[in-house]
């Protein structure tokens, strides 16, 4: 009998482009050269060695699973943070169809690395549900000025930013509740984004109506939960608190 092969336990970070699927074959090319500029910088300012991460490329992200020297902390807290920063640099000035602002997933679990394609795992699909969800969808795009937007699972915020590692402020995050019914998937995730008041983006996901609250404590001190929720309306807050409208479609 062949051997089972063993699962690692490791970092998973999915990042996808905002509405790539919009832009014309030509935009599309040199916003996948652009992403992956950005994202090789950001990763040289943190000292991460991207030639070790294991890459699953999208036409509109990618889905990476970081060594195992990985610092969790200094991921989670500073590597979103950075991309936000170089992303309003690059993006300032320029007009819409070629700014690029991305949905960034953080999760840790175990993953078979060695996979023929692609990384086997319920680790991978979880943070790869996480990047493409609705609430993190709708919280970028009601901050224009922002380069990214963050959602963590619910054990990376436990872990990391409800123990303040690196100093991270659990009240900066909402918690929202996943749900993929035909995946079988309803999970608690948290979603920050950089620059944005907490209390904006609290009232952004508090738009949506919440019903029956997720089966798990927050953090204490969090200020911005969100128990559960089930879209029924457009109306978000923007940048400095004014109300503005959103396209379903992303």
């Amino acid at each position: 009998m062949t051997a089972s092969p063993e699962p690692q336990r490791r970092i998973l970070v999915a990042v996808d482009v905002e509405k790539y699927s919009r832009r014309e074959n030509l935009q599309q090319y040199r916003m996948q050269e652009d992403f992956r500029l950005v994202l090789q910088q950001g990763a040289d300012r943190l000292g991460l060695d991207r030639r070790a991460w294991l890459i699953q490329v999208a036409g509109d992200g990618e889905l990476a699973v970081l060594p195992a020297p990985a610092s969790e902390p200094r991921v989670v807290a500073h590597l979103v943070p950075v991309l936000d920063r170089l992303l309003r640099e690059r993006n300032a000035g320029l007009p819409g169809e070629r700014r690029i602002r991305v949905r960034v997933a953080v999760h840790v679990g175990l993953v078979h690395v060695d996979g023929a394609k692609g990384f086997p795992g319920a680790a991978a699909v979880t943070v790869s549900r996480l990047v493409g969800a609705r609430p993190v969808k709708l919280a970028l795009a009601a901050f224009p000025a922002a380069g990214a937007a963050l959602i963590l699972s619910e054990q990376v915020f436990d872990d990391v930013v409800a123990q303040r590692y690196e100093d991270m402020a659990p009240d900066a995050f909402t918690r929202v509740r996943i749900e993929v019914p035909d995946k079988e998937f309803d999970q608690a995730a948290w979603i920050s984004v950089p620059g944005s008041a907490p209390a904006d983006l609290a009232r952004i996901l508090a738009d949506f109506q919440f019903s029956t609250p997720a089966p798990i404590s927050p953090a204490p001190g969090n200020s911005g939960r969100i128990e559960s929720m089930t879209t029924h309306g457009p109306a978000v807050i923007g940048d400095h608190g004014q109300a503005v409208q959103i396209n379903n479609r992303f």
